[in-house]
């Protein structure tokens, strides 16, 4: 495995979930599949892996951009805080995230690696693994990013950003109940 690959501990909660159709981002530009990764603070396994994974591609930007990569206007990891960055939050609170896209489909499957057809069994609120690549970018910002390769959803949970099933709305009624 490449020294920038991280495969993240199993319970990784996956937020903004974009894994089966490419969308652009608010400023426009290329669609991408896209999600947030939210790590446990207590996984300190994955979070040790993404900081190595970063301290490499650092070495990389380095080595490809010239000697000041990683100085001045920089940022050093996609790795951020979601107790200092999103307490309105409370998903993110205890906490790591970052975010990973790629203009490639990533593959979705089940915990027997199965591939996921049904767009709704992976959703913004399940938990799994995501396999990443920590790489450096020079455009209009230089930094470190990352893109994502695939996901495997474990476990169901809460899902995120509203919204319900027909089974939760209409799955406790019986014909008394309509008047």
């Amino acid at each position: 495995m490449s020294e920038t690959k991280v495969v993240t501990g199993p319970k990784t909660r996956f937020s903004y979930a974009n894994v089966f159709e490419a969308k652009a981002g608010p400023q426009g530009g290329d669609p991408k599949y896209s999600t947030a990764l939210l790590i446990p603070k207590t996984d300190k396994v994955t979070l040790d892996k993404i900081a190595a994974a970063s301290a490499a591609a650092l070495k990389q930007g380095k080595e490809k951009f010239g000697a000041a990569f990683g100085t001045g206007a920089f940022k050093k990891t996609p790795l951020r805080d979601g107790d200092e960055e999103k307490p309105d939050n409370p998903e993110y609170a205890g906490m790591m995230f970052l975010n990973a896209s790629s203009k490639s489909r990533p593959q979705v499957v089940d915990k027997d690696v199965n591939p996921i057809m049904d767009q709704d069994e992976f959703y913004s609120g399940c938990y799994g693994r995501a396999s990443i690549n920590i790489y450096p970018y020079n455009n209009v910002s230089k930094g470190i990013g990352a893109g994502l390769n695939n996901v495997q959803k474990l476990e169901d949970g809460e899902k995120l950003g509203g919204g319900s099933t027909a089974a939760e709305d209409f799955g406790g009624f019986d014909d008394d109940d309509l008047g």
